[in-house]
Parts: C-alpha cells; sequence; structure tokens
C-alpha cells in the first residue's frame, strides 16, 4: 500500500507559498527561454526579470513545457518511496505538459495525471480541492476522479490592462491592440473548454474597470463555492490590489481570500498590470 498522497502540479498554478506548504505541493517547473538564457518558472526566474529583460531589449520570453523525462524521475523518485501521486497541469489545450504527463506516467500504477482544463489559480483551485481530500484520507484514485469532474465548475478569468504582450505574442493582432489603446479599452479574458478567449470588453481606467468586472463575476455570489477565491495578479499595484480584495471580501463572506501572483509562464503572456478573480462554482 502507498504511503501517501502526493499532490503536485506543473508551476502555473500560481499558488502562494503559503498554500504550498499547507497541502505539501510538488511544484515541477516549465522552461523559460530569455534570448539565449534557460531558466526554470519560480526557480531561478520571476517575473520581473522578464519585465526588466522586454524593457531592455524588447524580447518576450518563450516558455517550454515540461518533458517527459522531467516527469519520468520525479514519478520513480515518488513510487520508490511508496508513494502514490496526483499531478495537475494547465490546460491540454494551452500546453504540452499534460501529454507529456501522461505518456510519462504510463509505466506507473499509482500515478495519476489530471488535465486541470485551465490556468493559474483556475488549476490552483483544483489543486488545493486535491489537498483539503488528501488531508481527509481519501486516495489517489478518488482524489483524480472527484478533481476531474471539479474543473468544469472552476471560472477563470482576467482583465489585461495592456494588450502588448498579448500583441507581441501573436495572440492580439495589431489592429486590435491599437484600437483597445486608443478606446481605453480592458478585454476580460476567460477560460472556456481549456481555452482563452475575450467575454466583454471594458473601458476605462484600469483600477474603476477592475470594479465592475469584480462586481460582475461575483454577482450575488448565490452559485458560488464560498470556501476559497483567489486575487492573483501579474504585478499590479498594491493599492489597486489591496482595493479588489476589500471588494471581494465585501461581496460574499468568502472563507479564504488568497492573494498570489502569476509566475513566469503567465506574465509571459498576458504581461503586466493583468488581474483575475478566480473561484469555483455550485
Amino acid at each position: 500500500m502507498p504511503n501517501r498522497v502526493i499532490i503536485a502540479s506543473d508551476s502555473t498554478c500560481d499558488l502562494n507559498s503559503e498554500l504550498l506548504e499547507r497541502y505539501q505541493i510538488k511544484i515541477l517547473p516549465l522552461g523559460v527561454s530569455l534570448g539565449e538564457n534557460q531558466y526554470k518558472d519560480g526557480v531561478d526566474i520571476d517575473p520581473d526579470a522578464i519585465y526588466a529583460h522586454y524593457e531592455k531589449t524588447g524580447e518576450l520570453p518563450k516558455t517550454s513545457a515540461v518533458n517527459i523525462a522531467e516527469f519520468q524521475d520525479f514519478f520513480e523518485e515518488q513510487t520508490q518511496a511508496g508513494n502514490s501521486v496526483v499531478l495537475f497541469t494547465i490546460s491540454s489545450e494551452m500546453s504540452s505538459t499534460y501529454v507529456n504527463a501522461k505518456l510519462a506516467a504510463e509505466e506507473y500504477e499509482n500515478v495519476y495525471v489530471v488535465d486541470s482544463r485551465s490556468l493559474s489559480t483556475g488549476g490552483g483551485l483544483i489543486v488545493c480541492a486535491a489537498g483539503d481530500m488528501a488531508a481527509e484520507g481519501k486516495s489517489a484514485a478518488e482524489i483524480a476522479q472527484c478533481c476531474t469532474a471539479l474543473c468544469e465548475k472552476v471560472s477563470a478569468s482576467f482583465v489585461v490592462d495592456d494588450l502588448e504582450f498579448l500583441h507581441k505574442g501573436g495572440r492580439c493582432s495589431a489592429v486590435a491592440a491599437l484600437g483597445a489603446n486608443l478606446l481605453q479599452l480592458k478585454p476580460c479574458i476567460v477560460v472556456k473548454d481549456g481555452k482563452m478567449g475575450v467575454s466583454k470588453k471594458y473601458r476605462g481606467k484600469f483600477s474603476v474597470v477592475l470594479e465592475k468586472y469584480i462586481a460582475e463575476q461575483i454577482g450575488d455570489a448565490s452559485d458560488i463555492d464560498l470556501k476559497r477565491i483567489f486575487v492573483t495578479h501579474a504585478g499590479c499595484d498594491s493599492k489597486i490590489i489591496e482595493r479588489c480584495v476589500e471588494l471581494v471580501k465585501q461581496s460574499a463572506p468568502f472563507g479564504e481570500v488568497q492573494i498570489t501572483r502569476a509566475g513566469c509562464t503567465i506574465s509571459s503572456h498576458c504581461g503586466r498590470n493583468t488581474l483575475g478573480v478566480l473561484f469555483v462554482r455550485k
């Protein structure tokens, strides 16, 4: 019998150190390339280094999936110790990380790979739920099954202040970027069916737009699981973050309001001044 259930995730779950420690979550970092230099997301590079590199060179980073060998090494280490593993990845529609993990897991009986169908703390919500289930004594198979169903209930969205990174990364046309900047449009990016898309375009100052966005996302909170909500940002001003957290707390009696900063992978695509509220619906 396995000694314990290990909960693991790729680095895109964007969980803060308090949650990683609480649930003893193991993180496998995606790769980040800046010019000819190779790094590991959250290990030897952070988002501020990415922004500094871009401001200096105009060059966006490139991100790469965790490879099969890295997953195999991790699964081997854990199973040799008698543990079972439930591993979560960024949506398979956005990265080959999930496919690599599944291929690596084929050799192991007690390894389960779950496609979060989300990104950032959208996946982080599922990882935390898995941590709660492991603490309750559920088996790895039970956790994987429950979390696969839970993935469909995650609400993951962000408001982007500036389309520069999305445009230069090929996710937004030059015309759309120009029009948005001239009109002060702030698109709301949502994750649906494992893919990113624009649900709404707000207009105006970023801080004001965020207030409208939070009010609309949470609504009367009647269909939201109030156990936990994330306010996740990419390098936003502290006053903006504090105000958003205040609004979230005023909107409903959430058990936990967790503040997290997006890691290198997410920051590489959305750029600075991106903020979202992420939660699970009933």
